[in-house]
């Protein structure tokens, strides 16, 4: 898993060993089958602070956060609340082109990931200078949008997502993402609180995957429950046009929120096992899988070659050659900032974020607006690193 490693060289070379094998243990059980740890990985001197890159389509970009509480059942993790509380990032059209951009994360926030994830080469408060483009709390533009759900991936918080997020409201989508409360390493409530990640002190219990996915649809249901009846105006969003996507065990929550939720007309799972099982009679809603080699048909994740059998609707199966699991999120683009090396044969950082642009891109102009995308209908020599399953998409 290259998610936020930490790679360090000399006497720490043991202990970045380590923290990959912890690493390793928490994809296992609850996000994908991992990638081997690298070894032996050089770091760098970080470059200073990160920058997004511009959302693609005619869109000024504005973003908010949201704070629900669900009082219908209690926190899955936190046994003392009675209520589950979710923080809900927005990013959605408007047109206001100056003003202060969001921040990608607290400095606390930072703190805590960098903490989380072993990584000690560079400030804890880096990632809280990553550079975006939304602009904070602008007020939105536009009537009955379509809107896309993203959920990121575990111990990850959303804004790990965020490059694809502005991208997408660049293009005319509201994205709503689901900051999933405890099972990243840090989520701020209201008044300055902040959720660590009690899962994790469950992620190798049996069927603990099947039990987030479930949550999250959970999660997925209420925050549409709300954003469709109140938030921003009477019209902001289409309620007959929602897809979701996301990254890791965020991927097979958008399977397990399609089978549960009939709202979500199309999802995508960006290299993540699933969990949830389809019925018998097969989802006929539109579903793209798009991971890394390890997901080829036969591959060392079977749940994939298992879930092909019960689409039944419109459906794809991209593999990126030169993709690993941090590819399909902001992981490659703050590397340097973070002086983490990309190795040779790994996608560079911009290309691997215009690849996933690109294709969650098209899949939703076709799904959710009625355009037709060439890009989906086989190998492109634009993009000759994405192969189409289950014929010829290489195999490593």
């Amino acid at each position: 898993m290259r998610q936020f490693l930490a790679v360090v060289a000399g006497p720490a070379v043991l202990t970045a060993l380590t923290t990959l094998a912890v690493l390793a243990v928490l994809t296992v059980s609850a996000c994908s089958t991992p990638t081997p740890p690298r070894t032996g990985a050089p770091s760098v001197t970080p470059t200073g602070p990160a920058a997004l890159p511009a959302p693609n389509g005619p869109h000024p970009v504005g973003t908010t956060a949201l704070y629900l509480k669900d009082t219908s059942r209690p926190d899955p993790w936190n046994l003392d609340a009675d209520a589950r509380e979710l923080k809900v990032t927005l990013w959605y059209p408007t047109g206001r082109r100056d003003g202060p951009r969001a921040p990608y994360m607290t400095p606390e926030e930072s703190e805590l990931l960098l903490k989380g994830k072993g990584i000690a080469g560079a400030p804890y408060d880096t990632l809280s200078r990553t550079r975006t483009n939304a602009v904070k709390d602008a007020a939105p533009a536009g009537r009955r949008l379509p809107l896309v759900v993203l959920s990121p991936g575990f111990t990850e918080p959303v804004s790990t997502l965020t490059s694809l997020a502005e991208d997408l409201a660049g293009r005319g989508y509201v994205v709503a993402g689901i900051d999933h409360t405890y099972e990243s390493h840090a989520t701020t409530l209201p008044g300055g609180r902040v959720a660590g990640c009690l899962a994790c002190d469950s992620d190798t219990d049996p069927g603990f995957g099947t039990g987030v996915v479930r949550g999250r649809a959970a999660d997925v249901s209420f925050v549409l429950d709300r954003l469709i009846s109140g938030w921003g105006g009477h019209g902001l969003i289409d309620r007959t046009r929602i897809a979701m996507a996301g990254q890791s065990i965020g991927g097979a929550a958008a399977l397990a929120a399609m089978v549960e939720d009939s709202r979500v007309r199309a999802g995508i799972d960006m290299d993540g096992t699933t969990y949830a099982r389809i019925p018998r009679s097969g989802l006929s809603r539109p579903f793209m899988f798009m991971g890394s080699p390890q997901h080829v048909p036969g591959g060392r994740d079977a749940s994939w070659d298992r879930d092909w059998k019960r689409l039944t609707g419109w459906k794809r199966w991209l593999v990126l050659s030169g993709s690993e699991h941090g590819s399909f999120t902001d992981s490659p683009l703050l590397e340097d900032a973070l002086g983490i090396r990309n190795p040779p044969g790994v996608l560079p950082a911009a290309r691997s974020a215009e690849l996933v642009r690109s294709y969650v891109a098209a899949f939703l102009d076709r799904h959710l607006k009625s355009r037709r995308q060439p890009l989906l209908d086989g190998p492109s020599p634009r993009f000759p690193e994405a192969g189409f399953c289950p014929g010829a998409c290489g195999r490593s």
